[in-house]
C-alpha cells in the first residue's frame, strides 16, 4: 500500500495470474501432460520456419517494420480473406498487423470503448476479454452459453442491449466451448447490431478449425462491413504460437481507430516472422484441409478417451478444445478438480468455471486441449482412466 490505496489499478482488481499460467506451472512442477494451455507440442510447416530464417539472415524485419505491418503480410491477409470468404479489403488502409490476436483485442477495445460503455460478450469467454474491457473502462455484460449445446439465445441478447451498449464481442469458433455460430445465428446478431447501431469485434483465430459446418465471417453480412473489426492470427493455424503475429481487418475508419491505440502498445513486433507468415497464408488449400483433418482425428481420439474415462463430453464443432463435465465423478468444483488432477493421474486441464461471471453456469466444466501429438493424447487418456 502507498498513499493509502492498493498499487494495482482498481479496474484490474481481481485479475491475477491467468489460469493458463497457473495450470501450466502446476503441470511442469508435477511432470504432468499439459492439456490445459492451448499450444501445440510440434512446430508448424518446415518451409515456414525456413522462411523466417531467410528473413532473419537477409535482414528483413530485423529493424522496425512499418507500423501497420509489412506490405507483403498485409497483402497476404487481404488475399486470404478474398480467397476463403470473398471479402475485399485494402491492404493499404484496411489491415493492421498486431502482436497476436490478444493485442488486437486489447487495441480494439481501448480504441472503441469509452468508460461506462457496455460490452456484451458471450460467456464463458477467453480471459483476456474481461481484462481488456476492464482496462478500457467498459462494463462487461455477459450472455451465457449453456451446456450441452452452448447456443446463444438471441432473444436474451436483444434484452441485454441498452442505450449504453456500445459493442458486441464475438468469438466463433468459440473458445472454450467449441461452438460455431450458424449462418442463422450470425444473421440474427447482425440484424441486432444494425438495428441498435452497435460495433462488433469478432475473434476468428480458429477460422480454419471448423469440424461441423463452416466458418462464416459476420463482416460479410449486409450492414456489417462498416461496423465490424475482424481479428485473426497465425498461431492457431500454423502452429507457431510464440511468433505472436495477428491482424485486424475492417473498414478504414475502424482500422485507423484501432491503430491509434495499438501504436502505443507494442508499436511494432515480429518483423522477420511477418515475412514468414506472409508465405504461410499462401500455402495451398491442401495444407488447410490436412491441418483441419489432423485436428479432427485428435478431437475424436481425445473425446472418446474422455468418455471412456468417465467424463461427460460436449463434443466441439471447432477450435482445438473439448469441454467436459465432471458431474459423473460425483464432483462439482472444476477448479478444485483441476488443482488435484495432476497429482491424481498426471494430466493438467483448465476449469471452465473461471471464464464465467455466473459462478454456477460452468461450475462443473473442465476444458482439455487436443492440439498435441496423438501418442501424447493416447498416454493422457490412459492416465485419465485411473480416475474411474
Amino acid at each position: 500500500m502507498t498513499q493509502g490505496r492498493p498499487l494495482l489499478n482498481r479496474r484490474l482488481a481481481g485479475f491475477g495470474t491467468t489460469i493458463f499460467a497457473e495450470m501450466s506451472a502446476l503441470a511442469a512442477r508435477t511432470g504432468s501432460i499439459n492439456l490445459g494451455q492451448g499450444f501445440p507440442d510440434t512446430d508448424g510447416p518446415e518451409e515456414i520456419r525456413e522462411a523466417a530464417v531467410r528473413a532473419l539472415r537477409a535482414g528483413h524485419g530485423n529493424q522496425y517494420p512499418p507500423g501497420p505491418g509489412i506490405p507483403e503480410l498485409r497483402t497476404a491477409v487481404t488475399d486470404h480473406q478474398k480467397r476463403f470468404y470473398g471479402l475485399d479489403w485494402s491492404p493499404e488502409t484496411e489491415v493492421l498487423v498486431t502482436a497476436g490476436a490478444t493485442e488486437a483485442i486489447a487495441a480494439s477495445l481501448l480504441a472503441l470503448v469509452e468508460p461506462g460503455d457496455e460490452v456484451i460478450a458471450f460467456e464463458p469467454y477467453y480471459d483476456s476479454y474481461a481484462a481488456c474491457i476492464a482496462m478500457a473502462g467498459g462494463v462487461r455484460v455477459p450472455l451465457t452459453l449453456r451446456a450441452p449445446s452452448f447456443r446463444p439465445d438471441l432473444d436474451e441478447l436483444r434484452a441485454l442491449i441498452t442505450p449504453r451498449t456500445r459493442l458486441l464481442l464475438l468469438n466463433s469458433p468459440h473458445n472454450p466451448t467449441g461452438a460455431v455460430l450458424t449462418p442463422e445465428e450470425l444473421n440474427g446478431i447482425a440484424a441486432l447490431a444494425v438495428e441498435h447501431d452497435l460495433l462488433v469485434v469478432t475473434d476468428e483465430v480458429y477460422e480454419h478449425l471448423v469440424f461441423e459446418g463452416s466458418h462464416h465471417p459476420i463482416a460479410a453480412l449486409p450492414g456489417m462491413r462498416e461496423r465490424t473489426v475482424s481479428i485473426s492470427s497465425a498461431g492457431k493455424t500454423f502452429s507457431y504460437t510464440g511468433w505472436k503475429i495477428g491482424w485486424v481487418t475492417g473498414d478504414a475508419a475502424l482500422v485507423t481507430a484501432v491503430r491509434s491505440a495499438k501504436q502505443y502498445l507494442t508499436f511494432v513486433s515480429g518483423g522477420p516472422f511477418q515475412y514468414a507468415i506472409a508465405e504461410a497464408l499462401r500455402l495451398p488449400d491442401t495444407f488447410f484441409t490436412e491441418f483441419r483433418e489432423s485436428m479432427r482425428r485428435r478431437r475424436d481420439l481425445l473425446a472418446e478417451g474422455l468418455r471412456s474415462a468417465g467424463f461427460r463430453v460436449h463434443e466441439p464443432e471447432g477450435t482445438y478444445f473439448i469441454t467436459t463435465d465432471i458431474s459423473p465423478f460425483g464432483e462439482e468444483d472444476a477448479y478444485a478438480f483441476c488443482r488435484a488432477l495432476p497429482e491424481r493421474c498426471g494430466v493438467a486441464a483448465v476449469p471452465v468455471s473461471v471464464f464465467y461471471d455466473d459462478p454456477e453456469a460452468g461450475r462443473s466444466q473442465v476444458r482439455f486441449t487436443f492440439c498435441k501429438r496423438e501418442d501424447v493424447l493416447e498416454e493422457a487418456v490412459e492416465r485419465l482412466r485411473r480416475l474411474g
